[in-house]
């Protein structure tokens, strides 16, 4: 791996025993990727016969392969979480409830097996708000989980309104981190809308469902109900980031001029500010309370994504397994990430936040 002029204090990775370590200016730092995808074979058997039932295999699948790759990108703990959320659609309690106790239990014994690998995530049934904070009490304090996953909507419904407080309660309670994992915007766009060459639903659905997500809570005042919540939206944080001028004005920016019944001009109208919730300039819960991890694949990408939501906020993410470019390279040498931001940015913030042993 080459090093960018400026960066001459960087020893970047070296090998031991066939596992890539990383170096920020001579000190061996410990790297935590949050977007780790895992699914496992036993829940199965819990929906075989339902109409949830569906194969669950390919390289989501845990198996040694997974710590191999994490070697060779040089990554030392992997955040697993299972991030397709098919169970949002049963409204048998019960179902969804064993669904989850399999997945987790498999999860468990995953990272027992590599502890100082793997951390895991649960991803609670949402549709059921009190089943979902019973699920993430568990899964933190039973079982040793540091969050939970969760997707953009829940059959369609975004869930910032009261009717979910009692997860989110759960999760300020408990001070564990929601990772928001997308699927195709299917709650925002109209059916086969984005049926196109590309894989639209991927490349501009998901981004785009993480972006109504963050901006509803936002907006509708989820975060100042509960000052003490922690979101990490995957892919970059889908397009808030890159745009956020527009959401710092959505509740006091001049909207079109008013007209007065004589036809005359008397001052731009507001954009609808009455129907905004939150209580602080939408730029505080971007910087306080909203992360997201790095998957934004250029170097100015990542510029901007530090600029706009600060370097206590970015966090390492890879989609591993799936085939995605890694971000490792352009955060070890950017020019204008100092040396503590980028140890930071690949794991201090994740040590911080998941509570991970800083020892390496």
């Amino acid at each position: 791996m080459g090093m960018a002029a400026g960066t001459l204090t960087l020893q970047p990775i070296a090998w031991a025993q066939g596992r890539k370590e990383v170096f920020i200016a001579g000190k061996r730092i410990k790297t935590v990727d949050i977007h780790a995808h895992a699914s496992i074979k036993d829940v199965e058997e819990v929906i075989n016969g339902t109409a949830l039932e569906r194969n669950i295999g390919g390289p989501r699948l845990l198996d040694p392969s997974r710590l191999v790759m994490m070697n060779e990108w040089g990554i030392d703990v992997a955040v697993i979480s299972a991030n397709q959320y098919w169970w949002y659609r049963t409204d048998d309690r019960s179902l969804a409830s064993e669904i989850i106790r399999v997945q987790d239990e498999g999860f468990q014994a995953w990272c027992s097996e590599y502890p100082d690998r793997f951390v895991a995530l649960t991803s609670p049934t949402i549709q059921f708000p009190d089943l979902a904070a019973e699920q993430l009490d568990y899964a933190v304090n039973e079982l040793g989980f540091r969050g939970a996953s969760m997707a953009g909507h829940v059959n369609g419904v975004v869930p910032a309104g009261p009717e979910y407080d009692e997860f989110w309660a759960k999760a300020e309670e408990l001070d564990v981190p929601i990772f928001v994992h997308p699927a195709g915007s299917d709650n925002i766009i109209e059916e086969g809308a984005l049926d196109y060459p590309g894989d639209l639903g991927n490349i501009i659905g998901n981004p785009l469902e993480t972006t109504f997500f963050l901006s509803r809570l936002i907006l509708d005042g989820t975060f100042d109900r509960f000052p003490g919540l922690k979101i990490c939206g995957a892919h970059g944080g889908g397009y808030l980031p890159s745009y956020f001028g527009r959401t710092d004005v959505a509740c006091d920016a001049a909207g079109g001029p008013s007209i007065n019944s004589d036809g005359e001009f008397i001052g731009n109208a507001p954009i609808q500010a009455d129907n905004c919730r939150n209580q602080k300039p939408p730029r505080e819960y971007l910087r306080t309370q909203i992360f997201a991890d790095s998957m934004v694949f250029s170097d100015e990408g990542l510029r901007h994504l530090v600029a706009e939501m600060g370097p206590s906020q970015v966090v390492y993410g890879t989609d591993m397994p799936l085939g995605w470019p890694d971000t490792m390279d352009l955060i070890i040498n950017s020019s204008y990430l100092n040396n503590s931001e980028k140890e930071a940015i690949l794991g201090g913030n994740l040590i911080r936040m998941l509570k991970i042993d800083r020892a390496i």
